[in-house]
């Protein structure tokens, strides 16, 4: 079992449709569970819920920030079919509920897509690629995820004035990539505001994530970029293409605007 399979593992309880589940400190930014990261827990626990494989599509509402601890997955199963079965899937902590999510789920595949509409983006290799600024903060994430910025699209050391961001994702355990880590590629690179210079936490409120396949083992490769930003809200889309060059996820979240500071700060979604 991988790190990652293992830090976002649920156990279903003997007594409902309730899982316990523990959120590790080694995937949050500033202390804060990563989004992504939150959300394959949550995943998991929707696909064991209606005995399905993999997620297809996920759609969480972020209530609260949750903290690196242990938690339950409250679920109900909204609907079961041949193709696709539904459930709603809820973290809780303490008595209050952190996130809230759809999940519906069923069997994704491998191999070529039918038709695509765009060709994954043309970037340097991984080793050409830089850190995401690691040197000047402690994002406790990328203990566990190895994340190489295209230096044209890096908001480090400097801004570039373009709200998106080129960068190539995998496991730093070795493991190879499956329908529940591509929800973290989604949400794992520096918010693309950072290049507005809008430096600062950026929680997501909402989060979509499309799974498209199952991804080829190697690296990922992804862009995420920013449509509008207006009233102190940015939307975000994320795209994964993984090493055979198919488009395996698709993502749009709404997310609050960091602050703007003095000096640039670590930046979470």
């Amino acid at each position: 079992m991988s790190q990652f399979q293992a830090e976002s593992a649920v156990q279903r309880r003997a007594d409902g449709p309730a899982y316990d589940a523990s959120l590790s400190p080694h995937w949050a930014i500033g202390g804060k569970p990563n989004g992504g990261y939150t959300l394959s827990i949550i995943a998991r626990a929707a696909c064991d819920a209606v005995g399905a494989a993999h997620p297809m599509a996920v759609s969480a509402h972020y209530l609260r920030a949750p903290d690196s601890a242990a938690a339950e997955v409250r679920t109900e199963v909204v609907r079961t079919g041949r193709r696709v079965s539904t459930a709603r899937a809820t973290l809780w902590q303490g008595d209050k509920p952190q996130i809230d999510a759809l999940v519906s789920t069923g069997e994704l595949h491998a191999g070529p897509a039918e038709y695509a509409a765009r060709q994954a983006p043309d970037m340097p290799p991984p080793e050409e690629c830089v850190p995401p600024g690691t040197e000047k903060f402690v994002l406790e994430i990328f203990d566990r995820v190895d994340l190489r910025i295209d230096p044209a699209t890096s908001p480090f050391p400097k801004f570039t004035g373009d709200p998106t961001i080129r960068y190539w994702f995998r496991l730093h355990d070795g493991s190879e990539p499956d329908p529940f880590s591509l929800l973290v590629a989604v949400d794992a690179a520096p918010p693309t505001v950072f290049n507005l210079q809008r430096y600062g936490w950026a929680p997501t409120v909402e989060l979509t994530v499309l799974l498209r396949g199952l991804p080829a083992p190697g690296w990922l490769r992804c862009e995420s970029t920013t449509r509008m930003m207006s009233d102190g809200w940015f939307d975000e889309e994320a795209s994964v293409w993984d090493s055979t060059g198919r488009l395996v996820a698709q993502s749009r979240q709404l997310a609050l605007v960091g602050q703007r500071p003095d000096k640039p700060s670590p930046g979470s979604k």
